[in-house]
């Protein structure tokens, strides 16, 4: 039983978004067990961009939905996508 890793496309509310800050936040509203190796950015459109963190989770922690619900109710978050899972 390996990992799962899983990216994960989290939209700002606005391009008016301090995209550290919300790097910051979204780490701490990791669930147990879940961390972060490393995020990418995209450029979206008119100044907006989405932040792409790869997710790592274990196993047996029931996928990336605990974290897609984790991520969806930080603050200036619009919308949380899996981009792809994979495993390690």
């Amino acid at each position: 039983m390996g990992d799962v890793a899983a990216k994960i496309k989290v939209m700002p509310n606005s391009p008016e978004v301090d995209l550290d800050e919300l790097q910051d936040r979204l780490e701490e509203a990791l669930p147990e067990g879940a961390k972060i190796r490393g995020f990418e950015r995209d450029d979206v459109a008119f100044g907006l961009v989405a932040l792409l963190p790869t997710v790592i989770v274990p196993d047996g922690a029931g996928g990336t939905e605990a974290v897609e619900e984790s991520f969806s109710q930080v603050d200036d978050v619009e919308s949380v996508n899996v981009e792809n899972v994979g495993r390690l």
